[in-house]
């Protein structure tokens, strides 16, 4: 067993960009090409060349509300002048493994920048997915090795042999799988053997997806963010979110020992860049749990004394009245946020 190859599988990134004076990105003649794309019904996509860069159009956008969509091998934008944000980039797994995220970062920029679209703010990280390739000449375990928070799981098999472990959904999932298979069977991604020092056989893959919020959590807004200290949402993952065991007769599964798989995957996420960070606190966040005590408190305060004891002025209002009010703003922007969580926002 050994590790072959680490990095940035999938990003996700959205980038706050305007269009200055002089801007060469003519998002009219855009709307017109389009256009004639689907009159034509023409079901290819048509190519165009934008910055020194060629791509190809999409004749239709996104469900998300992005009017225009254009892809090369590295990545997919979606974008409109008028969406906030305005662009959002998908970096696509051969280029953030041939070329690596800051150097896509960074020329993004300079395509932007020779078009005339600049930031108005830092760009915000929507996802990452971070991917481990251990050579696994003989699998010891089963979905019930796993100790984990997730509430969902599911497995995948073929011929009865399991090829995939998943656990999360939505802002955290863990996969752990058969990435020798996945290559013959689905993606053919034949180049990744260039990584894996020649290997072709019992190559296991353990693969993170992480959103928006769990990077917000570690401090990960931003590219510079993440080169920084993605090391930190890595350790939280493999040690307080799931982690690999190897099954006694004990009981309590947390008691269970550390799998040799997880104890390398951890050994080699001790190295990578990491500021300490557990969870960044959000200012806002905090006033608003503040409040909601203070009011609930007080609401209990009130009940105690029979319902009155908050009415002691005259003109009907009560010391906490503002707090309440506030209470009631923040059970909405809470609720709102659960909402948007729960429809994959």
């Amino acid at each position: 067993m050994k590790l072959l190859a680490s990095g940035l599988d999938t990003i996700e990134c959205a980038y706050y960009l305007y269009a200055g004076p002089g801007c060469k990105l003519d998002f009219a003649a855009l709307r017109l090409q389009r256009e004639v794309m689907r009159e034509s019904k023409q079901p290819e996509a048509a190519v165009l060349e934008l910055g020194g860069m060629e791509f190809l159009l999409s004749p239709n956008g996104t469900k998300s509300g992005y009017p225009f969509v254009m892809s090369n091998q590295d990545c997919t934008i979606q974008f409109c002048e008028f969406n906030n944000p305005s662009f959002f980039v998908r970096y696509s797994s051969f280029a953030l493994w041939r070329l690596g995220a800051k150097f896509l970062h960074e020329r993004f920029m300079a395509w932007a920048d020779a078009l005339g679209l600049h930031p108005i703010k830092p760009e915000g990280l929507s996802r990452a997915d971070f991917a481990f390739d251990f050579l696994l000449p003989h699998m010891d375990f089963d979905e019930d090795s796993f100790v984990t928070a997730a509430t969902k799981d599911s497995q995948h098999r073929k011929d009865g042999k399991v090829q995939t472990f998943t656990f999360g959904r939505d802002e955290i999932v863990l996969r752990v799988y058969n990435k020798s298979d996945e290559i013959v069977e689905a993606s053919n991604k034949y180049w990744f053997y260039l990584f894996w020092q020649e290997e072709r056989e019992n190559v296991w893959r353990v693969e993170w997806q992480v959103r928006k919020e769990t990077l917000k959590r570690f401090g990960l807004r931003t590219f510079q963010d993440l080169f920084d200290g993605y090391g930190d949402v890595l350790r939280y993952l493999i040690g307080e979110h799931t982690s690999l065991r190897i099954k006694t007769e004990d009981s309590n599964r947390s008691r269970w020992p550390v799998h040799p798989l997880w104890s390398m995957l951890a050994e080699h996420i001790g190295t990578l860049p990491a500021q300490g960070v557990y969870r960044e606190i959000d200012p806002r966040m905090m006033l608003d749990e503040i409040l909601m005590r203070m009011a609930i408190s007080m609401e209990g305060y009130g009940l105690l004394r029979g319902g009155r004891g908050f009415l002691c002025v005259d003109d009907g209002t009560y010391p906490g009245q503002e707090v309440l009010a506030a209470r009631s703003t923040c059970a909405r922007r809470h609720h709102a946020t659960e909402l948007r969580q729960g429809a994959g926002a």
